[in-house]
């Protein structure tokens, strides 16, 4: 078998897909390289998708935060956790029910997949990203979990960052809920590759010829290895050398920041 160096892998890649904070902003300011990244891509007619495991906001929340920030992604190159999930229950059941815990991302999601959100007798209960998780939804989803719906997470982040330090997160409410349900959540977000391809279904792209840029070897790197992609770890997020060395697994590229990639 030949071994094929990272960089000329990349000549072959077509596709990108690229995860949203550590890789194109930080605590809402630009990357450097991010923009012009971005533009390379949309000049050479590149497809390409932002991901997120955050399922609070929509596409078009997140398009409007990142030009903020001074960065131009229409709504349509962003796939969230909450679309990802979305897509995975209209194959599975299209249109069924579900009592879902979270926020306009979701909400919106699963509407716009056809889907009905009841509280009686629901085909799922979705637990997603929220700033304010109610002790009254939580107990309600038990319930209905205990009953029958079967348990579907967006992300299996146990904490996220805030100004104020850190937060709990969906992982930490999916922990909460197996606990008093004995069930176990099928989550549809990174490190699940299931997020990738229907990303990459989204696009019409293919594994062989579709890069991912992560900052994270636990969901990015892992999901992307996964589902067969060409890796790249950018170091502007949450990886450091001792990071890297935590792992049994490599990215096929390990970079300083994506303006590398121009």
């Amino acid at each position: 078998m030949t071994h094929v160096e990272p960089h000329l892998r990349r000549e072959t890649i077509e596709c990108w897909l690229t995860d949203m904070d550590g890789v194109l902003v930080h605590e809402n300011q630009a990357i450097p390289g991010a923009s012009e990244l971005l533009e390379h891509w949309r000049d050479t007619e590149t497809p390409y998708l932002v991901l997120t495991n955050n399922s609070i906001f929509t596409a078009r929340d997140l398009s409007a935060r990142l030009a903020a920030s001074g960065i131009d992604v229409p709504e349509d190159r962003i796939w969230t956790s909450a679309l990802a999930t979305a897509a995975f229950l209209k194959q599975q059941k299209p249109g069924g029910s579900a009592y879902v815990v979270g926020e306009a991302g979701l909400h919106t999601a699963l509407h716009d997949a056809g889907y009905i959100m009841t509280e009686s007798n629901p085909d799922f209960v979705v637990i997603g990203e929220t700033r304010s998780y109610s002790f009254e939804a939580i107990t309600k989803a038990i319930r209905l979990i205990i009953a029958g719906a079967r348990f579907i997470s967006t992300n299996p982040d146990a904490t996220g960052p805030s100004t104020e330090g850190v937060l709990p997160a969906t992982g930490s409410i999916n922990a909460l809920i197996t606990n008093a349900t004995g069930k176990i959540p099928y989550v549809v977000g990174k490190p699940n590759p299931m997020m990738f391809r229907s990303a990459l279904n989204k696009i019409g792209a293919h594994s062989h010829n579709t890069g991912m840029i992560g900052d994270r070897m636990d969901t990015d790197i892992v999901a992307g290895m996964e589902a067969g992609l060409h890796t790249v770890l950018v170091m502007t997020g949450i990886a450091d050398q001792a990071e890297i060395e935590r792992f049994p697994f490599r990215p096929d590229e390990v970079l300083n920041s994506v303006a590398d990639l121009i």
